[in-house]
């Protein structure tokens, strides 16, 4: 019986390219991973959302401040941009500054807005809205109860006479 005789060889070789992450040729072959590869891409781009969020409420702080710092005049439609959501919110201001001074139960401002079918816990409701909607950008409101009823504050009262006079003015030099 013949016996053989099994003989591994390795051959080393030499290789063109580095088995390690190094220099070849003057060359840097590593590549890095991304952020969003080593944590994750939902957390990455979590993390993204919370900076933006982070800025724009202090891009937003920054406004508010501006605002609050210059005296700046506000007319009907800048008021209106403000604090109104819709044309149901702008009629209702509409009613209230033709009421006056006194001011108008929510539901005889319910009755004058009969189209738009609301009713007055509706009216109620969009008065506080637009009060919180308006206390958030310029630290203002817009309606104030007296005793039962609503009435515009002066600062609204102000923005609405404001327009009405330039409308006047600008009609008025219209004629002449």
């Amino acid at each position: 019986m013949e016996q053989k005789t099994w003989i591994v060889h390795f051959v080393m070789e030499a290789s063109e390219k580095p088995v390690q992450n190094q220099e070849y040729n003057g060359e840097k072959q590593s590549k890095k991973r991304s952020q969003a590869d080593k944590v994750g891409k939902l957390k990455y781009l979590l993390q993204q959302n919370r900076e933006i969020k982070g800025e724009l409420t202090e891009i937003k702080i920054m406004v508010r401040t501006l605002l609050e710092s210059t005296e700046a005049h506000y007319d009907q439609p800048t008021v209106e941009r403000l604090a109104c959501e819709n044309e149901i919110d702008r009629e209702i201001l509409q009613v209230l500054f033709e009421a006056g001074s006194p001011g108008l139960l929510p539901k005889d401002a319910a009755a004058k807005l009969k189209r738009f079918n609301i009713n007055r816990h509706h009216v109620r409701r969009r008065l506080l809205r637009m009060n919180r909607r308006l206390q958030k950008k310029i630290k203002r409101s817009i309606v104030e109860r007296r005793g039962w009823h609503w009435a515009l504050t002066s600062f609204a009262l102000e923005a609405y006479g404001a327009s009405l006079a330039d409308d006047s003015a600008a009609s008025g030099s219209v004629c002449t």
